[in-house]
């Protein structure tokens, strides 16, 4: 099999997602200037996301084995270039909304898909844990990328234009050549197709009741918290900077693009170094280091400019501090990811993946949507600031999900 075929394919398909799924933060801002939407009515897009990943991942992970993992990738990509296609011709919230339940749907069977491939392509843990974070942070490349595509087509002389839905032609566009990059791009996988023989009532159970092992439930909690607060925060930063440190609408999604890039970077760089450094300790110094972060660069916001800003160079200092957390973040995701891939036999791992999909887009709609009340009720700033409470019990729950891991190793567990 031409592995380098299928990685550049995997990759390249995740890199259009991240554009799609990670828009969500830019298209809050968006639709509350051209339709009037409060920030709490906003919020929900990240619910028509994240609920549909997970509604889909629910109901195909344990089955997507039989549709086979490069057909479902295709569905995916078929699906989505579709309904851009009508986002430019039909300008509401309505429409809004259905674009970003289509994106959670065909991203299920594109994450589900990529991850179960992941065990096929890959000889042993230290590859998979490091071919992980290369995936990761080249989706947070799609995710920084897209704040820029946007920019191009946003208007700051007329915040209630909708010039800036004409960037869905050229995401249709490139979801289609992602198409067809896959579709010409050969995968085996006869070896997953021979373990898939129990009934699909069978194997949905069996995704159930992986669950309720420690070893997952410690993952799961981790997992779920992670992703709220990644996405608390990548959701509503740039209303952050609107809003509270009163940049221009370009200006603020264009600087939302640091928490992208320092979160690429850090997902990069942990490649090379979980290679060389047990997981545990790297990512408690991670996480330590992010709630630093979040002490002492909030109070920064309070000091901001509030007139006069107009470009990069005259931003406010908390503008270019606080999206750092990113680099710190960084490696988390996609290495417990990786940890609880390894830790299972390679037939458990569709399964596993649709449940860190399922739980992953639950964590990023409750983030969005606590994050998106908190603005409201209390102010940006505050809202940030209570990113502490899930650090510090990621922390705590990542010693004893090492334990558990262990055990699965050992036989023991």
């Amino acid at each position: 099999m031409t592995n380098w075929r299928i990685k550049l394919s995997i990759f390249i398909n995740y890199f259009v997602f991240a554009i799609l799924l990670n828009s969500v933060g830019t298209v809050i801002l968006q639709v509350q200037n051209n339709y009037g939407i409060s920030e709490s009515s906003a919020s929900v897009l990240e619910a028509f996301k994240d609920l549909s990943i997970a509604i889909t991942s629910f109901l195909i992970a344990s089955y997507i084995a039989r549709i086979g993992y490069k057909r479902s990738m295709l569905i995916g990509l078929a699906f989505i270039g579709g309904v851009c296609l009508f986002m430019p011709v039909m300008p509401s919230f309505w429409m809004t909304k259905l674009l970003f339940a289509a994106t959670g749907i065909s991203f299920a069977l594109i994450k589900v898909s990529a991850f179960a491939t992941l065990g096929i392509i890959t000889k042993d843990k230290k590859e998979h844990v490091s071919l992980m974070n290369f995936l990761e942070s080249f989706f947070m490349i799609g995710v920084l990328s897209g704040y820029f595509i946007f920019t191009l087509y946003v208007e700051d002389s007329d915040l209630r234009s909708t010039s800036w839905l004409k960037v869905y032609y050229l995401l249709a566009g490139m979801t289609f050549l992602a198409f067809l990059l896959l579709w010409t791009t050969p995968l085996d996988e006869s070896k997953v197709v021979k373990e898939s023989s129990k009934s699909f009532s069978d194997e949905f159970l069996d995704m159930v009741r992986l669950v309720w092992k420690p070893m997952v439930l410690l993952f799961v909690i981790s997992a779920f918290l992670y992703v709220l607060i990644e996405q608390g925060i990548m959701t509503w930063l740039p209303t952050f900077n609107s809003r509270i440190l009163n940049l221009p609408t370009t200006l603020s999604i264009q600087m939302a693009s640091i928490l992208a890039a320092s979160t690429a970077v850090g997902r990069f760089a942990a490649g090379f170094i979980l290679r060389k450094v047990p997981w545990l300790p790297m990512l408690s110094i991670c996480l330590l280091l992010s709630a630093v972060l979040v002490v002492f660069s909030i109070p920064l916001a309070s000091n901001a400019t509030v007139e006069g800003i107009t470009s990069w160079t005259n931003a406010p200092l908390a503008a270019y501090i606080f999206p750092l957390i990113g680099l710190c973040l960084a490696p988390i995701y996609p290495a417990i990811n990786s940890v609880i891939l390894s830790a299972l036999p390679i037939e458990k791992h569709a399964p596993m993946s649709g449940l860190i999909v399922v739980f992953s887009a639950l964590g990023g709609t409750t983030g969005s949507i606590i994050t998106g009340n908190l603005f409201e009720i209390v102010g940006g700033q505050q809202a940030f600031y209570l990113s502490l409470v899930p650090i510090t019990i990621i922390l705590v729950a990542l010693y004893f999900f090492k334990k558990a891991t262990d055990r699965a190793a050992t036989g023991s567990a």
